[in-house]
């Protein structure tokens, strides 16, 4: 079997819901990073024998298969061909998985994993209605068949279920913030490939750092916000320890190791563990739980001897009860903030996540990362990779 290996790995700053890239289209956007990407590589084009990318509304300025359009756009020849993939939030991460699986398999050398969102420009939940959020679309058999809820309400039960209170999951919401920022004013996220955007006068600026990170919590502020999913009051829940709604693109350049160093490339990292699970799809954000245990299996590892950990703060209540079951050192885990401080552009985040605990891994000196992201409907992705 041939050994898939992580040559180049960028993405934009994420941008916050109507912010700097409001005006830019989600294939421009891509367009742009997959530029980046091989422009940093130094990788001809022609040699790309695939790009996956991973979107999640495909609807609108996001479908009709985003992922080739965006490489026609960047200019790439047109024989690179592309496929868009939904895995709902892991998309991204599921096209690196898929990328590299192709090349181990010895059916391509190079391939691009990537994924954009634009949830300003192309809604979330669009592509099952007009804007609705709620399962008015669903088969109705399957409601009868699974107590399906919003993501919000498994967030509020997974807090009740773990005994996480409202100062917990505020404090991991700061704390976020905290270490979000501390990177971005160190110039620590080397990942990062500035992107052009506007201002609020819509002035054009170059974006460097992600837009959503605040620099100082008002803890007062973050206890007087209303929770969302229990509005009377009983819930823990907001809009201050979720995720931001956001825009962003991320690619991953994957190579097949003797004939990327035989081109002249040095290797990142290598994958010690692919994984994706289903897991129960009311509670539906608790499947990164084992997922991390299988990765960890696969790869013969324990939690202990990971350097940097990503898990995706799509709710803080998702990394508190992980973090309850797993014992990590929570100083690896996301140490360079999460998506409640940079923003969750659903497809784009597995990528920029890998490409964030890859400039992670090498700004220390570590060696393994594991990136573990919950998915609606109960499911979750997990990686594993090792620096080279």
């Amino acid at each position: 079997m041939k050994e898939p290996v992580i040559l180049e790995a960028v993405r934009t700053p994420f941008g916050r819901y109507g912010g700097a890239f409001r005006e830019e289209r989600p294939d421009a956007l891509l367009a742009h990073t997959l530029r980046g990407l091989v422009g940093r590589a130094g990788i001809d084009p022609e040699e790309i024998e695939d790009v996956v990318n991973g979107t999640v509304t495909q609807t609108g300025e996001q479908g009709a298969n985003v992922g080739r359009l965006g490489v026609m756009l960047a200019g790439f020849p047109v024989t690179v061909p592309a496929v868009t993939l939904n895995r709902m939030c892991g998309s991204s991460q599921q096209a690196v998985h898929s990328a590299s699986q192709a090349i181990a398999a010895g059916d391509i050398g190079y391939a691009i994993a990537s994924g954009v969102e634009s949830m300003t420009r192309a809604p979330m939940f669009s592509d099952v209605g007009s804007g609705s959020s709620s399962y008015e679309a669903l088969n109705p058999d399957l409601l009868v068949k699974q107590d399906l809820v919003h993501q919000g309400e498994s967030a509020e039960r997974i807090a009740e279920q773990w005994k996480i209170t409202r100062e917990d999951v505020d404090a991991l919401s700061a704390e976020s913030h905290r270490r979000a920022s501390e990177a971005a004013l160190e110039n620590k996220n080397a990942e990062i490939l500035p992107t052009g955007g506007l201002d609020a006068e819509g002035n054009a600026i170059e974006l460097t750092s992600d837009e959503g990170i605040r620099g100082v919590v008002d803890a007062e502020k973050m206890a007087s916000l209303k929770t969302i999913f229990r509005p009377g009051g009983d819930g823990v829940v907001t809009a201050g320890n979720s995720s931001q709604i956001s825009d962003g693109a991320a690619a991953v350049l994957v190579g097949e190791r003797e004939w990327a160093e035989a081109d002249g490339f040095v290797p990142r990292a290598r994958f010690r563990a692919r994984v994706v699970v289903g897991d129960d799809p009311t509670m539906q954000l608790t499947g990164v739980i084992p997922a991390t245990r299988l990765a960890l299996k696969r790869a013969g590892l324990s939690i202990d001897d990971l350097d940097w950990i990503e898990v995706n703060e799509a709710f803080a209540t998702v990394i508190l009860s992980w973090a309850d079951e797993l014992k990590p050192d929570m100083k690896k885990v996301n140490p360079w903030g999460g998506a409640i401080a940079h923003g969750h552009p659903l497809g784009a985040t597995g990528a920029g996540l890998m490409a964030k605990m890859l400039a992670g891994l090498e700004a220390t000196d570590g060696q393994l990362g594991l990136q573990v992201m919950c998915i609606g409907h109960g499911m979750s992705t997990a990686t594993i990779i090792e620096r080279i």
